[in-house]
């Protein structure tokens, strides 16, 4: 997801479940008002908003804003190329990740139909 060189000069995350916009901000080295715009530019982004408007973000916004972040100011991504290259991430994704859940259910088929020829 994140090359190394993304993380080398940002601090490490946290074990924490949620993080305030500011500790966002801090982690990922860009500022409150960008990371509430790229809220509308970015679907994958939705952090938790509590009372009073709050967000609160989680593990997994914190490594896409960073992802968002290192195809932005490293790569030099435009905003709709970043778009299309994390839309593009996911599908990959959720197609490796089928191709692996059609292999394990082929072995244990395979596993299966071994017992029963015995």
């Amino acid at each position: 997801m994140l090359e190394p060189s993304n993380n080398a000069e940002l601090p490490a995350i946290p074990g924490k479940r949620y993080f305030a916009i500011g500790e966002v901000s801090d982690l990922c080295g860009v500022k409150p008002h960008v990371l509430r715009y790229w809220e509308q530019e970015f679907p994958q982004l939705k952090p938790v908003k509590r009372r009073g408007n709050r967000r609160y973000y989680q593990r997994q916004d914190v490594l896409v804003i960073r992802q968002i972040r290192g195809l932005l100011y490293e790569e030099g991504f435009t905003i709709g190329g970043a778009r299309q290259r994390l839309a593009g991430t996911e599908a990959r994704d959720d197609s490796s990740q089928s191709q692996q859940i059609v292999r394990q259910v082929r072995v244990e088929l395979e596993e299966l139909l071994k017992l029963l020829r015995r």
